[in-house]
């Protein structure tokens, strides 16, 4: 009876066990015990907070997965990812001299663009923003005038270059990952609906994960800080910098560990709830505009501020960019990066 009872209770613990296994699985958890402030620790305590966040992170130097949540659904779902895509155009642009980042476009925070309303969310701004300006208050107005820049043929082969519409590699075996799908424009107004995120493209988490690792190497390794006019990574740098402090992504800076990164709100048509983004990296940078003689700009920047050595992707399949935000400051908060100083106060604004 002893032994029977032995049994039971061993049979009994191993299927507590098991259903915790398959539980933390389930949300993309590592499944063995993750040392406390790790990167699996860090993601597994914000899916039980949030347990419908598809969350990936990812190094910057290697582009190993260091972490994820409902990673097979990351790699498979497929969502319209509105204003993140605003950074990866505005550096290309720039980079290549078809934009000038001192523009500043008047904002009236209202923008119709056919039958489509896309007002601007942001407070009302002192000035006409510039690029810096516009990235850190994620206004619509300006983008759209940027995107009008964009000849319609263009604009895939912009996309294509940082890796968007493309399957990353890092999706569990036989997970059917997705591939991104992209209508390309014919009209100037389709040009900005898709800059815009909302209309003719989706791609998945990995896949904008998988983008803004190749925005920050670009920016980490720009070799232009002390041109003339604003180099593209100072501009897109700072942009994202300040939208993630004290910007319209500014709820990501509340884990207190300093992020620069962007926030998206989008749906999939009239009526259909609207879904959430975060994407970025940390710890966030500012490079300086020249570096001392003998120096590379990175080798400068990386002395003033440590250089980002992370990429994070929160999707909220219901909810807002500022939604997504704040579970990115969940992550942070319990990662490798964590400060002991207590956590900011975000000013944020807004949602997308």
């Amino acid at each position: 009876m002893l032994h029977t009872a032995f049994v039971w209770s061993s049979a009994c613990k191993f299927a507590i066990c098991w259903s915790l296994i398959v539980a933390q699985a389930a949300h993309g958890a590592a499944i063995h015990s993750a040392p406390p402030n790790s990167w699996p620790a860090a993601v597994a305590h914000a899916a039980r907070l949030n347990p419908d966040a598809r969350i990936v992170v990812l190094d910057i130097a290697s582009g190993r997965l260091l972490a994820a949540a409902h990673l097979s659904e990351s790699a498979r779902t497929l969502a319209a990812p509105g204003s993140t895509l605003k950074p990866l155009l505005l550096y290309s642009l720039v980079a290549s001299h078809r934009w000038d980042p001192d523009r500043r476009i008047a904002c009236s925070r209202r923008l119709r663009i056919g039958d489509r309303s896309l007002d601007c969310s942001h407070p009302p701004l002192p000035a006409p923003p510039n690029a810096t300006d516009a990235l850190t208050w994620s206004c619509n107005t300006y983008f759209a005038a940027l995107a009008a820049s964009i000849p319609p043929a263009q604009l895939r082969p912009l996309l294509a270059t940082t890796g968007l519409l493309a399957q990353t590699g890092l999706a569990p075996p036989n997970s059917g990952e997705a591939t991104a799908l992209f209508r390309d424009p014919t009209t100037a107004s389709a040009v900005q609906l898709t800059a815009l995120g909302v209309e003719g493209i989706q791609v998945t988490p990995l896949e904008l994960a998988a983008a803004y690792r190749w925005l920050a190497l670009q920016l980490i390794n720009h070799p232009d800080f002390a041109a003339a006019q604003p180099a593209a990574a100072q501009v897109v740098l700072t942009g994202l910098a300040d939208s993630a402090s004290f910007g319209i992504a500014g709820q990501a800076s509340l884990g207190g560990v300093p992020v620069a990164g962007k926030t998206g709100t989008a749906n999939l048509g009239p009526g259909t709830p609207s879904h959430g983004w975060f994407v970025g990296f940390a710890p966030a940078f500012r490079p300086t505009a020249t570096a001392p003689t003998g120096q590379t700009p990175a080798q400068s920047a990386s002395e003033s501020s440590p250089q980002p050595t992370i990429v994070i992707c929160i999707y909220l399949p219901s909810g807002h960019g500022s939604d997504a935000a704040r579970v990115a400051a969940d992550v942070l908060a319990h990662s490798p990066l964590a400060r002991s100083a207590p956590p900011n106060s975000a000013r944020g604004h807004g949602q997308p």
